[in-house]
C-alpha cells in the first residue's frame, strides 16, 4: 500500500510530547517495517524543517536535528514526489478558481503529489484541509488511529 504522509502526521510521529503521537508513530513504523510504502510530497519535506524547527518544545529542535531527523526517519526510507511547473501552475489556478487564500495552496500541492503518485492513501490531521482544497481525494483521506 503507497501512503502519502501529510506535514501534520510526520510532525506527530517524531515529537514525542504531540498529542497524536502514539498513532502516527505506529503508521511510521509500520513504514520502517516495510509494511506500507511511504511516500511524501517534496514540499511537505520543507515545510517538516520549517516547523520542527520553531515548535516550542523542549529541548528545541536545533536545524542540525531536524536535518537529521528528515534525512535518516524520512527521506531515507521515502518516496518523495516532485510537482513541475505544469503542477504548479495547475493549484494556482485551481486555488484562484475556489478562491482560497493563504497556506491552503501548501494543502493543495501535497493533494497534487498524491493524485500524481496515485497513492492508495493520504494520512493526515487535517482532513478539512484538504476536503476544501481538493475534495476529490476524500475517499482516500485517512486519519491515524490506534
Amino acid at each position: 500500500m503507497r501512503v502519502l504522509f501529510d506535514t501534520s502526521v510526520l510532525i506527530a510521529a517524531i515529537v514525542e510530547a504531540h498529542p497524536r503521537h502514539p498513532e502516527s508513530l505506529l503508521w511510521l513504523q509500520k513504514c520502517k517495517r516495510g509494511e506500507i510504502s511511504l511516500l511524501v510530497s517534496a514540499h511537505t519535506l520543507a515545510e517538516l524543517y520549517a516547523v520542527l524547527t520553531v515548535l516550542p518544545v523542549q529541548p528545541r529542535i536545533t536545524p542540525s536535528i531536524a536535518i537529521h531527523v528528515i534525512e535518516n526517519d524520512i527521506i531515507r526510507l521515502a518516496d518523495v514526489i516532485t510537482l513541475n511547473k505544469i503542477d504548479y501552475i495547475a493549484i494556482l489556478r485551481q486555488t484562484s478558481e475556489l478562491n482560497l487564500t493563504g497556506g491552503k495552496i501548501y494543502d493543495a500541492l501535497i493533494a497534487r503529489a498524491a493524485i500524481k503518485a496515485r497513492v492508495s492513501k493520504v494520512l493526515t490531521l487535517n482532513k478539512e484541509h484538504f476536503l476544501g482544497v481538493s475534495p476529490n481525494i476524500k475517499d482516500i483521506l485517512e486519519t491515524p488511529k490506534l
